[in-house]
């Protein structure tokens, strides 16, 4: 089972769920105390901690993109755990986060109608494949929150510099079908202020 860390106030009507990393961690009060300050709003936090964040977090299979660690296809089995925190029909619930829990979120919202929004900031959309999947499902969110920062496709990596085509398309392409979806650009490449892009992208659909 997933480690679970909670914030905000425990008793409000809308949740917000992320996966995150070891690398999320140190982050996340600052990243709550932004969606409380942009949003004004009640809101509760589940930051949902994923063992093996190239594992947990991906759609299908795909080689490494960086280093040596390839992609697995381990997303099915944490959307599962991740409704079993979703059983409340009284809560209203949003998916987030950031990097490959972005694209996760992205993915999730194809799956099932249980998440009123979806915040993917910074979203690995570069992934071998996943505009293609957009393009050939239906999406079951009608409320979408996409960001990237201005400088993430000016990078030597052949794969990761498609990021910016591949979130002008599905952006335009979600439009196109009548999905309320948002697209933002932040100053910057990918690594710069992760839990401060992650609160707009949660704050954007508190809104």
């Amino acid at each position: 089972m997933m480690c679970i860390y909670e914030y905000g106030n425990l008793q409000a009507d809308i949740v917000l769920i992320q996966p995150v990393g070891d690398h999320d961690l140190a982050g996340l009060e600052a990243e709550v105390a932004e969606i409380q300050r942009l949003a004004n709003k009640e809101f509760r936090l589940l930051a949902v901690k994923v063992d093996d964040w190239n594992q947990d977090l991906s759609p299908w299979p795909a080689p490494a993109v960086f280093g040596n660690e390839d992609f697995g296809n381990g997303a099915r089995e944490t959307l599962t755990e991740i409704l079993e925190l979703c059983k409340d029909e009284d809560k209203v619930y949003c998916l987030g986060g950031y990097s490959l829990a972005a694209l996760f979120s992205l993915w999730a919202a194809y799956q099932t109608d249980r998440f009123a929004g979806i915040a993917a900031a910074s979203p690995s959309i570069w992934f071998p494949g996943f505009v293609d999947y957009m393009k050939s499902h239906a999406i079951r969110c009608s409320n979408i929150y996409l960001s990237l920062g201005d400088k993430e496709e000016k990078t030597r990596n052949a794969v990761m510099s498609q990021v910016g085509d591949c979130i002008r398309d599905g952006y335009a392409w979600l439009k196109e079908h009548g999905i309320y979806c948002t697209l933002e650009w932040n100053k910057g490449g990918h690594f710069k202020e992760p839990e401060l892009r992650t609160a707009r992208a949660f704050a954007r659909l508190l809104k």
